[in-house]
């Protein structure tokens, strides 16, 4: 049983007395079960059913961070607010995806099989479970809607012009993210959002005859190995900008209410620690891979995630509520993890040659093998396998410590939101294309490459039953990974890469009934465990098929190079390398990192 106490306030926030039950939107049962209720005067779908609705919660919160926001910051917001405002005009008047061309049968299907996935509260629609198979009679947690499951089904949602589903869904996992969060009597850090939350309709106390609706979250306390989900907040701010992109509706990412929960998911993530390095450290299984899979540190899907939700989070504060402070630890941030994922997390045939040849154990300020990188840790398979033409970003980075394995949602959004350099995502593009039979061959995409197999997989995963070689996170092809392949594409104009996965996909997806996952080398098993009708599977396909008939609309999930954060990691790139020293050039903007 959990004890629910009221939520603290973030750091810097003062709430008056008279919004402090606003905080407190559940109500504690009878029956001992602490869940959180929403409690309404209007009926809903289920009768007399209570719950209150988002429009209702413009004023949760009372006062605001103090402090002045300095000219720059304010001009940046106000310059990105003024474009974003322009782009979402735009698309405003263009047509909606999927009207100038027939949907396929398979298309058709997918609606229909994503659609069939919707969940309601109070009669509207909130989101989509995470798998909708009629054959498993043990759905575990596959029957809640997952916050990083969701964003696939999110942005077919506001592509299709149906736009109230993902407003809802922003806005009430909004209001989960305040509620007491406790493991054997410990709290994490305020601003973590749930891994997943389910509807459930219950009696509603003291009437027999009427029900209610209550959100029940898991931040991670019932999830396999209890981690909690360092991506779900990340992935909230990223389809915050795509809405308010995509529909002009700018009003929700303004709310008081979504303003601070932006900026407690940041100070969350910009709190300090005993790192070094500007990377987040996480634990195993914080992720898409969820088990134990030796991605403890750094991983690179975090990094690219973070550095995408704060170049988003950037845009939308609003530059009248006091946050000069945390822009500015947005733009120091941003500036060394840019510099650091560029510079130490990337390989190619050259980058290689140079670790081949590190000389360990250096002690100066000035040291070439900066983590103390053995050589010896470059594999076989890596020497062999690494084209002359193409390159990618490393799975982690820790000292004395490189996981060379290829992660392909990682390097992925590090092209969508602008991490890579244009060199290094058409390089990535590149190796993805030259060694397609090991990355996509029967069906799209590997979630690593290679896989963990023989005492190194019993060790790093603790032997586990599900993750064996070559099947679920330990190098199984995962479809949901179609939509952000295509995404990546299309921001390099290479569109006719992601095409030739589709065209790849189609021909097994509905076939095998869109599972969860495929296993073997090329893919040509469906998953031993895997759910059928997954629905991020389903969704996966749908985003990619109305992108690549309206590429245009790819933009409300891509980030543009930012010349001042260029700039300023040019100049730390000088700084790092001595042999670059005289050719050295001034920012054109100072920065304290």
């Amino acid at each position: 049983m959990m004890i629910q106490v009221a939520p603290i306030a973030p750091i810097g926030v003062s709430i008056p007395s008279q919004n402090r039950n606003k905080l407190q939107p559940w109500r504690t049962r009878k029956n001992g079960d602490n869940l959180p209720v929403f409690v309404s005067k209007k009926p809903g779908r289920f009768g007399n059913c209570r719950c209150q609705k988002t429009d209702r919660l413009n004023d949760i919160i009372g006062k605001e961070i103090n402090g002045a926001v300095d000219m720059v910051a304010a001009e940046m917001n106000a310059n990105n607010v003024l474009v974003d405002r322009i782009v979402a005009d735009q698309a405003e008047r263009k047509p909606r995806a999927g009207t100038n061309e027939k949907e396929s049968q398979i298309e058709k299907e997918a609606w229909s099989l994503l659609r069939s996935a919707v969940v309601n509260y109070c009669g509207s629609p909130i989101g989509t479970i995470a798998a909708n198979d009629p054959t498993d009679p043990s759905m575990l947690n596959y029957d809640q809607v997952f916050i990083r499951d969701f964003i696939p089904s999110g942005v077919a949602f506001l592509l299709k012009g149906e736009h109230d589903i993902v407003r809802d869904f922003i806005l009430h996992t909004l209001q989960l993210q305040s509620w007491e969060k406790t493991m054997d009597c410990h709290s994490p850090g305020q601003g973590l959002m749930p891994a997943s939350f389910k509807v459930r309709t219950v009696p509603r106390d003291g009437d027999d005859d009427a029900t209610e609706d209550i959100l029940d979250p898991d931040f991670g306390e019932a999830a396999i190995g209890r981690v909690a989900p360092v991506d779900s907040g990340l992935w909230w701010i990223i389809l915050l900008r795509a809405y308010g992109k995509f529909t002009g509706d700018l009003s929700v990412q303004e709310r008081t209410d979504v303003q601070t929960g932006i900026k407690m998911i940041l100070k969350l993530c910009l709190a300090d620690g005993f790192d070094m390095f500007p990377t987040l450290l996480v634990t195993d299984g914080s992720c898409m891979i969820d088990r134990r899979m030796g991605i403890h540190g750094h991983p690179l899907e975090i990094q690219a995630l973070f550095y995408s939700a704060l170049r988003c989070a950037r845009e939308m504060l609003t530059p009248e509520d006091g946050s000069a402070d945390l822009i500015r630890a947005m733009n120091n941030r941003l500036i060394a993890l840019s510099f650091h994922i560029r510079e130490y997390y990337w390989v190619d045939m050259k980058k290689l040659n140079e670790i081949y040849r590190y000389k360990t154990e250096e002690y100066s300020y000035d040291a070439v093998n900066k983590f103390n990188i053995y050589p010896d840790q470059i594999s076989t398979w890596l020497v062999e396998w690494m084209p002359d033409r193409g390159g990618y970003f490393i799975g982690n980075l820790q000292p004395a410590h490189m996981d060379f394995r290829f992660f392909s949602l990682g390097n992925l959004w590090s092209i969508v939101c602008n991490l890579a350099t244009e060199e290094q995502s058409d390089a990535v593009l590149d190796l993805i294309e030259a060694k397609w039979n090991d990355l996509v061959a029967d069906m799209p995409l590997k979630i690593c490459y290679p896989a963990l197999e023989g005492q190194e997989w019993q060790i790093i995963t603790g032997s586990d039953p599900k993750n064996t070689p070559w099947s679920y996170h330990n190098g199984g092809s995962w479809p949901t990974l179609l939509w952000q392949l295509t995404v990546a594409c299309i921001k390099m104009n290479r569109p006719e890469l992601a095409r030739k996965a589709v065209v790849v996909a189609e021909k097994r997806l509905s076939r095998d009934g869109w599972p969860e996952y495929y296993d073997t080398k090329r893919a040509r098993f469906i998953g031993k465990q895997a759910r059928l009708y997954q629905t991020w599977s389903i969704a996966g396909y749908l985003v990619s098929k109305l992108l690549l008939r309206n590429p245009e609309f790819a933009k409300i999930l891509t980030c543009e190079e930012d010349m001042e954060l260029l700039d300023a990691c040019y100049c730390l790139l000088l700084e790092a390398n001595p042999k670059r020293k005289r050719a050295r050039k001034k920012a054109s903007k100072s920065y304290i990192v």
